[in-house]
Protein backbone atom coordinates (compact mmCIF):
# COMPACT_ATOMS: atom_id res chain seq x y z
CA UNK A 1 0.00 0.00 0.00
CA UNK A 2 1.48 3.46 -1.10
CA UNK A 3 1.01 6.47 1.55
CA UNK A 4 0.81 10.23 -0.01
CA UNK A 5 1.44 13.28 1.88
CA UNK A 6 -0.86 15.83 1.95
CA UNK A 7 0.56 18.22 -0.61
CA UNK A 8 0.62 14.68 -2.67
CA UNK A 9 -2.74 14.02 -1.83
CA UNK A 10 -4.08 17.27 -2.81
CA UNK A 11 -1.93 17.23 -6.53
CA UNK A 12 -3.90 13.97 -7.14
CA UNK A 13 -7.11 15.48 -6.37
CA UNK A 14 -7.12 18.65 -8.88
CA UNK A 15 -5.24 16.03 -11.45
CA UNK A 16 -8.28 13.96 -11.56
CA UNK A 17 -10.89 16.96 -11.11
CA UNK A 18 -9.58 18.25 -14.41
CA UNK A 19 -9.37 14.68 -15.97
CA UNK A 20 -13.16 14.51 -14.90
CA UNK A 21 -14.09 18.11 -15.97
CA UNK A 22 -12.13 16.97 -19.88
CA UNK A 23 -14.39 13.89 -19.70
CA UNK A 24 -17.91 15.46 -18.77
CA UNK A 25 -17.37 18.71 -21.69
CA UNK A 26 -16.39 16.07 -24.61
CA UNK A 27 -19.26 13.92 -23.69
CA UNK A 28 -22.25 16.86 -23.23
CA UNK A 29 -21.43 19.20 -26.11
CA UNK A 30 -23.19 22.36 -25.68
CA UNK A 31 -25.70 23.16 -28.01
CA UNK A 32 -26.38 27.23 -28.99
CA UNK A 33 -29.41 29.01 -29.20
CA UNK A 34 -32.34 27.05 -31.03
CA UNK A 35 -30.30 23.68 -31.66
CA UNK A 36 -31.87 20.23 -30.43
CA UNK A 37 -31.02 18.96 -26.96
CA UNK A 38 -32.82 15.89 -26.99
CA UNK A 39 -36.21 13.93 -27.54
CA UNK A 40 -36.93 11.09 -29.62
CA UNK A 41 -33.99 9.45 -31.91
CA UNK A 42 -31.57 12.47 -31.06
CA UNK A 43 -28.05 11.29 -30.44
CA UNK A 44 -26.06 14.52 -30.21
CA UNK A 45 -25.59 16.75 -27.07
CA UNK A 46 -28.12 17.50 -24.25
CA UNK A 47 -26.88 20.36 -23.03
CA UNK A 48 -27.25 23.82 -23.74
CA UNK A 49 -24.95 27.02 -23.91
CA UNK A 50 -24.73 29.58 -20.98
CA UNK A 51 -27.91 31.55 -20.42
CA UNK A 52 -30.16 29.12 -22.78
CA UNK A 53 -32.07 25.83 -21.46
CA UNK A 54 -32.61 22.59 -22.57
CA UNK A 55 -36.54 23.28 -23.24
CA UNK A 56 -39.07 20.03 -23.92
CA UNK A 57 -41.00 20.76 -27.06
CA UNK A 58 -42.54 17.83 -27.22
CA UNK A 59 -41.48 13.72 -27.45
CA UNK A 60 -39.45 14.52 -30.80
CA UNK A 61 -37.79 18.11 -30.10
CA UNK A 62 -36.29 19.38 -27.07
CA UNK A 63 -35.24 22.76 -27.84
CA UNK A 64 -32.08 25.09 -26.28
CA UNK A 65 -34.30 28.42 -25.54
CA UNK A 66 -33.13 31.98 -24.69
CA UNK A 67 -33.37 31.86 -20.51
CA UNK A 68 -35.12 29.89 -18.29
CA UNK A 69 -37.40 26.71 -18.87
CA UNK A 70 -41.08 27.28 -17.97
CA UNK A 71 -42.30 25.38 -14.93
CA UNK A 72 -44.61 22.90 -16.23
CA UNK A 73 -41.77 21.69 -18.63
CA UNK A 74 -39.12 19.43 -17.82
CA UNK A 75 -35.80 20.39 -18.62
CA UNK A 76 -33.78 16.92 -18.86
CA UNK A 77 -34.38 15.48 -21.97
CA UNK A 78 -35.42 12.09 -22.56
CA UNK A 79 -33.81 8.92 -23.88
CA UNK A 80 -31.90 9.66 -26.75
CA UNK A 81 -33.88 6.85 -28.77
CA UNK A 82 -37.33 5.19 -29.02
CA UNK A 83 -37.95 2.78 -25.65
CA UNK A 84 -36.09 -1.02 -26.32
CA UNK A 85 -36.53 -4.16 -24.86
CA UNK A 86 -34.03 -6.58 -24.53
CA UNK A 87 -35.48 -9.50 -27.02
CA UNK A 88 -34.61 -6.84 -30.07
CA UNK A 89 -33.31 -3.41 -31.78
CA UNK A 90 -34.40 0.22 -31.26
CA UNK A 91 -37.68 0.24 -33.13
CA UNK A 92 -37.55 2.90 -36.58
CA UNK A 93 -39.16 5.97 -35.50
CA UNK A 94 -42.29 6.66 -37.41
CA UNK A 95 -42.53 9.74 -39.40
CA UNK A 96 -44.82 12.30 -40.81
CA UNK A 97 -43.97 14.32 -44.12
CA UNK A 98 -44.46 18.04 -44.95
CA UNK A 99 -43.87 19.67 -48.35
CA UNK A 100 -44.14 23.35 -47.68
CA UNK A 101 -44.65 26.16 -50.39
CA UNK A 102 -44.63 29.88 -50.68
CA UNK A 103 -43.09 32.85 -49.54
CA UNK A 104 -41.06 35.16 -47.27
CA UNK A 105 -43.90 34.41 -44.91
CA UNK A 106 -43.10 31.02 -44.71
CA UNK A 107 -39.57 30.91 -45.44
CA UNK A 108 -37.01 29.08 -43.15
CA UNK A 109 -34.21 29.22 -46.03
CA UNK A 110 -34.33 25.75 -47.06
CA UNK A 111 -32.08 24.49 -49.90
CA UNK A 112 -32.70 20.99 -51.55
CA UNK A 113 -29.33 20.95 -52.23
CA UNK A 114 -28.20 20.83 -49.00
CA UNK A 115 -28.68 18.59 -45.55
CA UNK A 116 -32.21 16.87 -45.65
CA UNK A 117 -34.86 16.92 -43.22
CA UNK A 118 -34.18 14.00 -40.50
CA UNK A 119 -34.84 12.53 -36.93
CA UNK A 120 -33.11 15.08 -35.07
CA UNK A 121 -32.91 17.76 -37.51
CA UNK A 122 -36.55 17.94 -38.81
CA UNK A 123 -36.07 21.13 -41.14
CA UNK A 124 -32.56 19.86 -43.01
CA UNK A 125 -30.75 23.28 -43.44
CA UNK A 126 -30.31 25.96 -42.16
CA UNK A 127 -29.91 24.99 -38.69
CA UNK A 128 -33.15 25.70 -36.99
CA UNK A 129 -35.00 27.70 -36.21
CA UNK A 130 -33.61 28.70 -40.33
CA UNK A 131 -33.81 31.90 -41.99
CA UNK A 132 -37.10 33.16 -41.43
CA UNK A 133 -38.74 36.91 -42.61
CA UNK A 134 -38.01 38.67 -39.14
CA UNK A 135 -35.94 36.23 -37.29
CA UNK A 136 -36.93 33.39 -34.38
CA UNK A 137 -39.46 30.36 -35.26
CA UNK A 138 -42.26 31.02 -37.95
CA UNK A 139 -45.39 29.23 -38.25
CA UNK A 140 -43.65 26.51 -39.54
CA UNK A 141 -41.09 26.08 -37.03
CA UNK A 142 -44.38 26.00 -34.80
CA UNK A 143 -45.77 23.69 -36.38
CA UNK A 144 -43.02 21.33 -37.13
CA UNK A 145 -41.81 21.00 -33.42
CA UNK A 146 -44.50 22.70 -31.27
CA UNK A 147 -47.81 22.14 -31.79
CA UNK A 148 -46.96 18.37 -33.85
CA UNK A 149 -48.06 15.51 -32.30
CA UNK A 150 -45.70 13.00 -34.22
CA UNK A 151 -42.30 13.68 -35.90
CA UNK A 152 -42.99 15.99 -38.98
CA UNK A 153 -40.12 15.85 -41.43
CA UNK A 154 -40.28 19.74 -43.51
CA UNK A 155 -39.38 20.44 -46.72
CA UNK A 156 -39.99 23.69 -46.92
CA UNK A 157 -39.05 25.57 -50.52
CA UNK A 158 -41.12 28.64 -49.68
CA UNK A 159 -38.78 31.12 -50.93
CA UNK A 160 -38.97 35.25 -49.79
CA UNK A 161 -40.64 37.52 -52.70
CA UNK A 162 -42.15 34.51 -54.50
CA UNK A 163 -44.70 34.96 -56.59
CA UNK A 164 -46.73 32.08 -58.30
CA UNK A 165 -45.54 32.16 -61.86
CA UNK A 166 -42.78 34.86 -62.97
CA UNK A 167 -44.22 35.51 -66.31
CA UNK A 168 -47.17 36.47 -64.65
CA UNK A 169 -46.01 38.55 -62.07
CA UNK A 170 -42.26 39.16 -61.76
CA UNK A 171 -40.72 38.84 -58.16
CA UNK A 172 -38.07 41.89 -57.36
CA UNK A 173 -35.45 40.24 -58.18
CA UNK A 174 -34.80 37.49 -60.79
CA UNK A 175 -33.07 34.68 -58.36
CA UNK A 176 -36.17 35.05 -56.32
CA UNK A 177 -37.76 31.18 -56.67
CA UNK A 178 -41.18 31.18 -58.01
CA UNK A 179 -44.11 28.78 -56.84
CA UNK A 180 -43.73 27.55 -60.14
CA UNK A 181 -40.13 27.16 -59.77
CA UNK A 182 -40.15 25.58 -55.97
CA UNK A 183 -42.90 22.83 -57.45
CA UNK A 184 -40.21 21.92 -59.89
CA UNK A 185 -37.87 21.39 -57.17
CA UNK A 186 -39.73 19.02 -55.46
CA UNK A 187 -41.14 17.15 -58.89
CA UNK A 188 -37.00 17.15 -59.34
CA UNK A 189 -36.01 15.35 -56.19
CA UNK A 190 -38.34 14.43 -53.31
CA UNK A 191 -41.23 14.37 -55.57
CA UNK A 192 -39.50 11.16 -56.85
CA UNK A 193 -39.54 9.67 -53.74
CA UNK A 194 -35.79 8.62 -53.23
CA UNK A 195 -34.58 6.68 -50.25
CA UNK A 196 -33.82 9.70 -48.41
CA UNK A 197 -37.31 10.47 -48.89
CA UNK A 198 -39.75 7.52 -48.67
CA UNK A 199 -43.26 10.24 -47.95
CA UNK A 200 -46.34 7.96 -48.79
CA UNK A 201 -50.09 9.71 -50.14
CA UNK A 202 -51.32 8.97 -46.72
CA UNK A 203 -47.88 10.24 -44.22
CA UNK A 204 -47.65 13.62 -46.24
CA UNK A 205 -49.21 17.20 -46.15
CA UNK A 206 -48.77 19.60 -48.98
CA UNK A 207 -48.93 23.46 -48.02
CA UNK A 208 -49.22 26.44 -50.15
CA UNK A 209 -49.22 30.20 -49.06
CA UNK A 210 -49.04 32.57 -51.71
CA UNK A 211 -50.42 35.47 -53.47
CA UNK A 212 -49.20 38.41 -51.13
CA UNK A 213 -46.30 39.45 -53.69
CA UNK A 214 -48.58 38.63 -56.88
CA UNK A 215 -51.16 40.83 -55.11
CA UNK A 216 -48.96 43.38 -53.89
CA UNK A 217 -47.26 43.93 -57.02
CA UNK A 218 -50.39 44.51 -58.84
CA UNK A 219 -53.50 45.86 -57.12
CA UNK A 220 -53.24 49.45 -58.13
CA UNK A 221 -52.46 48.42 -62.28
CA UNK A 222 -55.20 49.33 -64.51
CA UNK A 223 -57.67 46.47 -65.98
CA UNK A 224 -60.36 43.80 -64.75
CA UNK A 225 -58.46 42.27 -61.34
CA UNK A 226 -61.08 39.87 -60.56
CA UNK A 227 -59.59 38.32 -64.25
CA UNK A 228 -55.93 38.83 -63.01
CA UNK A 229 -56.56 36.74 -59.65
CA UNK A 230 -58.65 34.12 -62.24
CA UNK A 231 -55.27 33.45 -63.90
CA UNK A 232 -53.30 33.78 -61.14
CA UNK A 233 -55.58 31.03 -59.76
CA UNK A 234 -55.50 28.95 -62.86
CA UNK A 235 -51.63 29.47 -62.86
CA UNK A 236 -51.33 28.10 -58.75
CA UNK A 237 -53.82 25.27 -59.30
CA UNK A 238 -52.41 23.78 -62.32
CA UNK A 239 -49.29 23.72 -60.04
CA UNK A 240 -51.12 21.53 -57.40
CA UNK A 241 -52.16 19.10 -60.50
CA UNK A 242 -48.62 18.50 -60.96
CA UNK A 243 -48.53 17.62 -57.11
CA UNK A 244 -51.04 14.82 -57.78
CA UNK A 245 -50.13 13.77 -61.33
CA UNK A 246 -47.70 15.32 -63.63
CA UNK A 247 -47.58 15.72 -67.47
CA UNK A 248 -46.01 12.57 -67.45
CA UNK A 249 -47.63 9.47 -69.63
CA UNK A 250 -46.81 6.21 -69.58
CA UNK A 251 -48.74 3.46 -71.65
CA UNK A 252 -49.19 -0.04 -70.72
CA UNK A 253 -49.52 -2.90 -73.63
CA UNK A 254 -51.54 -6.07 -73.16
CA UNK A 255 -51.55 -8.76 -75.86
CA UNK A 256 -54.77 -8.05 -78.14
CA UNK A 257 -56.14 -5.12 -76.18
CA UNK A 258 -55.85 -1.67 -77.22
CA UNK A 259 -53.04 0.29 -75.03
CA UNK A 260 -53.90 1.98 -71.86
CA UNK A 261 -52.60 5.42 -71.26
CA UNK A 262 -51.52 6.13 -67.54
CA UNK A 263 -50.83 9.58 -66.12
CA UNK A 264 -47.82 9.58 -63.73
CA UNK A 265 -49.19 9.72 -60.03
CA UNK A 266 -46.52 12.10 -57.88
CA UNK A 267 -48.72 10.91 -55.06
CA UNK A 268 -49.77 14.80 -53.14
CA UNK A 269 -53.19 14.03 -51.86
CA UNK A 270 -53.67 16.32 -48.40
CA UNK A 271 -53.62 19.63 -49.05
CA UNK A 272 -53.05 22.73 -46.91
CA UNK A 273 -54.39 26.29 -48.59
CA UNK A 274 -53.55 29.71 -47.24
CA UNK A 275 -55.27 32.32 -47.99
CA UNK A 276 -53.55 36.13 -48.36
CA UNK A 277 -53.84 37.95 -44.87
CA UNK A 278 -54.98 41.29 -44.28
CA UNK A 279 -51.48 43.34 -45.30
CA UNK A 280 -53.25 46.20 -46.05
CA UNK A 281 -53.23 47.04 -42.68
CA UNK A 282 -49.53 46.82 -42.17
CA UNK A 283 -47.43 49.42 -41.50
CA UNK A 284 -45.94 49.73 -44.81
CA UNK A 285 -49.58 49.91 -46.67
CA UNK A 286 -50.45 52.05 -43.82
CA UNK A 287 -47.45 54.48 -44.85
CA UNK A 288 -49.16 54.58 -48.43
CA UNK A 289 -52.56 55.88 -47.45
CA UNK A 290 -56.18 55.25 -47.32
CA UNK A 291 -56.95 54.72 -50.54
CA UNK A 292 -54.03 52.33 -51.49
CA UNK A 293 -54.81 50.82 -48.44
CA UNK A 294 -58.81 50.19 -49.58
CA UNK A 295 -57.76 49.74 -52.64
CA UNK A 296 -55.94 46.49 -51.90
CA UNK A 297 -57.98 45.38 -49.58
CA UNK A 298 -60.46 45.19 -52.51
CA UNK A 299 -57.97 42.74 -54.66
CA UNK A 300 -56.84 40.97 -51.94
CA UNK A 301 -61.08 39.76 -50.72
CA UNK A 302 -61.86 38.70 -54.36
CA UNK A 303 -58.72 36.65 -54.97
CA UNK A 304 -59.43 35.05 -51.22
CA UNK A 305 -63.01 34.24 -52.44
CA UNK A 306 -61.84 33.03 -55.44
CA UNK A 307 -59.66 30.79 -54.21
CA UNK A 308 -61.81 29.22 -51.40
CA UNK A 309 -64.17 28.47 -54.68
CA UNK A 310 -60.90 26.70 -56.47
CA UNK A 311 -59.86 24.83 -53.53
CA UNK A 312 -63.82 23.51 -53.62
CA UNK A 313 -63.93 22.51 -57.16
CA UNK A 314 -60.30 20.93 -57.00
CA UNK A 315 -61.52 18.57 -54.04
CA UNK A 316 -64.90 17.86 -55.76
CA UNK A 317 -62.90 16.67 -59.29
CA UNK A 318 -60.20 14.55 -57.47
CA UNK A 319 -61.53 11.13 -55.87
CA UNK A 320 -59.35 10.47 -52.46
CA UNK A 321 -57.84 14.37 -51.93
CA UNK A 322 -58.45 16.06 -48.39
CA UNK A 323 -58.20 19.78 -48.61
CA UNK A 324 -57.65 22.14 -45.39
CA UNK A 325 -58.27 26.28 -45.71
CA UNK A 326 -56.43 28.02 -42.46
CA UNK A 327 -58.04 31.53 -42.97
CA UNK A 328 -54.98 33.85 -41.95
CA UNK A 329 -57.12 36.81 -43.45
CA UNK A 330 -59.79 36.35 -40.72
CA UNK A 331 -57.01 35.15 -37.77
CA UNK A 332 -55.04 38.58 -38.54
CA UNK A 333 -58.56 40.62 -38.53
CA UNK A 334 -59.31 39.41 -35.01
CA UNK A 335 -55.87 39.50 -33.48
CA UNK A 336 -55.39 43.30 -35.45
CA UNK A 337 -58.85 44.91 -34.22
CA UNK A 338 -58.14 43.38 -30.48
CA UNK A 339 -54.49 43.55 -30.10
CA UNK A 340 -53.91 43.22 -26.18
CA UNK A 341 -56.33 40.60 -25.82
CA UNK A 342 -53.23 38.19 -27.56
CA UNK A 343 -50.79 39.73 -25.68
CA UNK A 344 -49.86 42.19 -28.30
CA UNK A 345 -49.13 46.51 -27.47
CA UNK A 346 -50.95 47.53 -30.33
CA UNK A 347 -51.73 47.02 -33.47
CA UNK A 348 -49.03 48.56 -35.57
CA UNK A 349 -45.87 48.27 -33.43
CA UNK A 350 -43.09 47.00 -35.07
CA UNK A 351 -39.72 44.87 -33.34
CA UNK A 352 -38.98 41.16 -32.57
CA UNK A 353 -40.31 41.79 -28.94
CA UNK A 354 -43.02 39.66 -28.02
CA UNK A 355 -45.57 42.65 -27.60
CA UNK A 356 -45.44 43.46 -31.32
CA UNK A 357 -47.45 41.38 -33.61
CA UNK A 358 -45.45 43.23 -36.46
CA UNK A 359 -41.68 41.99 -36.90
CA UNK A 360 -40.73 44.42 -39.65
CA UNK A 361 -43.17 47.04 -41.38
CA UNK A 362 -44.81 44.22 -43.49
CA UNK A 363 -44.52 40.66 -41.98
CA UNK A 364 -45.15 39.64 -38.64
CA UNK A 365 -43.41 38.62 -35.58
CA UNK A 366 -41.96 35.33 -34.09
CA UNK A 367 -44.84 35.59 -31.24
CA UNK A 368 -47.67 36.27 -34.06
CA UNK A 369 -46.39 33.14 -35.73
CA UNK A 370 -46.73 31.06 -32.52
CA UNK A 371 -50.19 32.08 -32.88
CA UNK A 372 -50.64 31.17 -36.57
CA UNK A 373 -48.73 28.12 -35.69
CA UNK A 374 -51.46 27.29 -32.82
CA UNK A 375 -54.27 28.04 -35.42
CA UNK A 376 -52.81 25.90 -38.02
CA UNK A 377 -52.44 22.78 -36.11
CA UNK A 378 -56.39 23.21 -35.01
CA UNK A 379 -57.06 23.07 -38.61
CA UNK A 380 -55.30 19.69 -38.59
CA UNK A 381 -56.24 18.29 -35.68
CA UNK A 382 -57.53 14.99 -35.94
CA UNK A 383 -55.74 14.35 -39.37
CA UNK A 384 -52.01 12.88 -39.76
CA UNK A 385 -50.02 14.80 -37.58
Amino acid sequence: MRYLNLDQALDMRRSLTFVVSAIVCAVSAQQPTWAQCGGIGWSGGTTCTPGNTCTKLNDYYFQCLPGAAPSSQPTTPPPSTSPTTSAGPVPTVTANWWFSFGDSYTQTGFNPSGALPSTGNPIGNPAYPGNTATGGQNWVGYDTTVFNKSLVLTYNYAYGGATIDAKLVPPFSSSVVSLTDQVNQFLNGAGKKPASSPWTSDNSLFSIWIGINDIGSTYSQSGDRAAFSDTLLNAEFALVQKLVSNDDIFFVFVTNMPPTVYLSDVGARNFLFVNVPPVDRSPLMISQGANAQSTEKTVILGFNSKLAAKIDAFKASHAGVQTWLWDSNAAFTTILNSPRTYGFNDATSVGTGSGNFWGDVYHPSSAAHKIFGQQVADVRAGTIW
